[in-house]
Parts: structure tokens; sequence; C-alpha cells
């Protein structure tokens, strides 16, 4: 698999924001956080109450018509969930395993608009299929309402315990990352969480009964809460250098922030928030990584995945045990055939944090053998 690198990418996600997907009752609850509000955000924020009634309404019509299936949808006992820091190459293995027709997965739409994804994506997806960019605003990624999406969106909007609450406050480091922690949440919200997602992936599994593959960075800290769910899940870690990590969660933040935010996009201390969370997703995995049965793992490396995608991704079903690999093979040549073209973003490298991200991040580099920046010794800039 090869792709030639590009200055980072940075366009328009369109008209819709993330909180859009939301019911009105979500929204009141996303007011009272006591979000940044400016005037130049007016047409995202006036178009929040129009939104949240729709929703609301749909969310009604949607129960009476699947309520019951969905109550009484069993989930397949062995979701996968797919692990690893932002800017890892999670949405590249997303895209790769839900490839295999056995498998089901949360498309954008769904993630989008959670609450009666069953009732309307058949229509809506036909209608408004033009307002949807060729691909995503901070990077090459295609996209379209059917492509597999983040379980995260569908979270945030459905209950607000998640990461992505970071566009509202993104001063406020206490706020968006509290659901990182489950453990240290209230027992409602702890509570709340679970059922949010459990209800999710009743709705999907309604849409399709297969084995689900889900993909959350935000589910690298969760993985003990996850097997409480799921005791028999599988997961996939995936690592990447981590100063590209660094680099790439930069530009994600930055644009995340500028596309969904009601008012300041201004992210203060976001290298050293980068860093910290970065860190806390890699001890809460090494933490709780001993919790998943033996058979139920595999780890991967974001460079081998590039290099080698076929032969990585076949040992991930081997080890993962996800049956006859060859089914899949011929469409994920065919899926890497179409993604030679894709063009990296590229960043201009910066010696004093390279050197940083090296020195707090040490023992990220050693357990997955990435090698030391080539000068440790580089005062910062100014």
């Amino acid at each position: 698999m090869t792709g030639s690198e590009n200055k980072p990418k940075r366009t328009s996600q369109g008209g819709l924001i993330l909180y859009h997907g939301m019911k009105l009752s979500t929204m009141v609850e996303l007011f009272r956080l006591k979000p940044s509000l400016r005037w130049s955000r007016w047409r995202q924020i006036a178009l929040m109450p129009f939104f949240g009634a729709y929703n609301s309404v749909m969310a009604g019509v949607e129960n009476l018509l699947f309520g019951r299936k969905i109550a009484k949808a069993t989930i397949h006992p062995e979701p996968i969930f797919i692990l690893g820091y932002w800017r890892s190459g999670t949405t590249l293995l997303h895209n790769l395993i839900s490839e295999d027709p056995r498998f089901s997965y949360p498309t954008l739409y769904e993630t989008v608009f959670p609450w009666h994804f069953l009732s309307t994506e058949a229509i809506n997806t036909r209608l408004t299929a033009w307002m949807v960019p060729k691909s995503r605003p901070m990077d090459n990624m295609e996209t379209h309402w059917h492509v597999p999406q983040e379980d995260e969106f569908a979270i945030c909007c459905m209950c607000l315990i998640s990461p992505y609450t970071l566009p509202l406050r993104p001063f406020d480091l206490q706020e968006w990352t509290r659901s990182f922690r489950l453990h240290e949440l209230s027992a409602k919200d702890r509570q709340r969480w679970k059922e949010t997602i459990t209800l999710f992936m009743k709705k999907l599994t309604v849409r399709q009964n297969k084995p689900l593959v889900m993909k959350s960075p935000s589910h690298t800290y969760r993985v003990k809460e996850i097997l409480e769910l799921f005791p028999q899940a599988k997961f996939i870690y995936i690592s990447r250098n981590p100063f590209d990590v660094f680099n790439s969660t930069m530009h994600l933040r930055t644009t995340l922030i500028g596309e969904n935010t009601l008012g300041s996009p201004e992210h203060p201390g976001a290298e050293e928030s980068i860093i910290e969370t970065y860190l806390e997703a890699f001890r809460a995995y090494e933490r709780d990584r001993p919790l998943i049965p033996a058979g139920n793992f595999s780890e991967i490396r974001y460079e081998d995945l590039v290099r080698t995608p076929l032969l990585e991704v076949g040992r991930i079903y081997e080890e993962l045990q996800l049956g006859n690999f060859d089914e899949a093979r011929a469409r994920l040549e065919l899926k890497l055939a179409n993604h030679r073209e894709y063009k990296r973003n590229k960043f201009t490298p910066n010696a004093y944090w390279q050197n940083e991200v090296y020195r707090q991040c040490r023992e990220v580099y050693e357990r997955f053998d990435y090698p030391a920046p080539e000068s440790l010794d580089v005062a910062p800039l100014l």
C-alpha cells in the first residue's frame, strides 16, 4: 500500500455540526455546560433548536415503529472494538475490517443521527448526499453518509458523556476528558453511558444482525467497562509513531474545534494536553489489557499496516479467529487499489516538540519499538 504526503488539508465539513444530531433535551444539557458562544457562529447556533425538534419528533416515531424490536434485539456476543489514540490509523483499520460482509458497522449518518436512523436513513441519505463533503475536513479520507464512522459521535449526541464536548469548551480540560475515566463518574453517569452504547448497538443490530465492528479512540480508556458489557468482545489496538500522532492530532483538534465550536476556537495548552491524554490512553490500555481473555486481542503498528496491509489484516484474522480471510481478501485488494493514490498530510517538524514527545512518551517508543529522535538536546522555540 502506497501513498504520497501532502500539506495539511483543512476544508469545511459543510453546514452540519456534531451537535445537530441531538434531541432538544440533550441540547438543554449542552447549554447547561455554558459553552463558549460567538456571534460569528450564529448560523450553527440558530439551527440547533430546529434540528433538536426534528430529532425529538423522529425519535418518538422511531420508538413507535421499532421500539419493541430494539428492546428485544440481542447484540452479537463478540463485537470487535478498534482501539488506539486519535490519528493512530484507527479509521484506516476500521475501513479495512468493515469491508468483510460478515461484519456490520455504524455509518456516518447513523452516528450523526443516532436517534432515528432506522426510520430516516434510507430517504435522508439520498436527499442530502450532496451536502456531504467528498473527504474529511482534516485529511483526504473519503467520506459520504455510508462510510464506517466512530460510534463516539453517536454517544456524544445521545448523552454528552464524551470527549467530543471539547469544541464547546476547548479551554476546559476537566470537562471534556471526564469520559476517559468512567470509574470516577457518578454511578448514574456510568450507567447512562453503558445504556447509551448498548442502545446504539441494539439499533445497529436491528438494522443488520451481524457482529459489529466499533471504532472509537475513546474506547482505549474504557476496556474494563466494555468487557463488563461484552465479556467476549475482541479488541484490536493500533499504535503509530508518537510524534506523528502528536502532529496529526494537533491538526485534528484545530479542525474539529474550528468546525464544531459555537464560540471561540482557542485551545490553550493543546500540545501538553495531547501528550497527557495520549499517555493516559496508552497506560489505560496497558492497565486493562490483562483483563482481555487470551485470543481476544491483537496489536498492530500503523506503519506495518500501510506497508503490508493484506499480511497484517490476515494476521489479525488469524489471531482473533475471525474466520476465513480468503473471503475478505478480494474486497480488500479492491479497496487498497482505490486507496493507493491517497495523500497523507505532511507536517513541518518542530525539533523542540519532537524531543519533548520523546521525553514524556519514551515508554511508548520502547513498547512498540519506535526510534528515538536523532537529537535530544534542543532548546524551546520562542
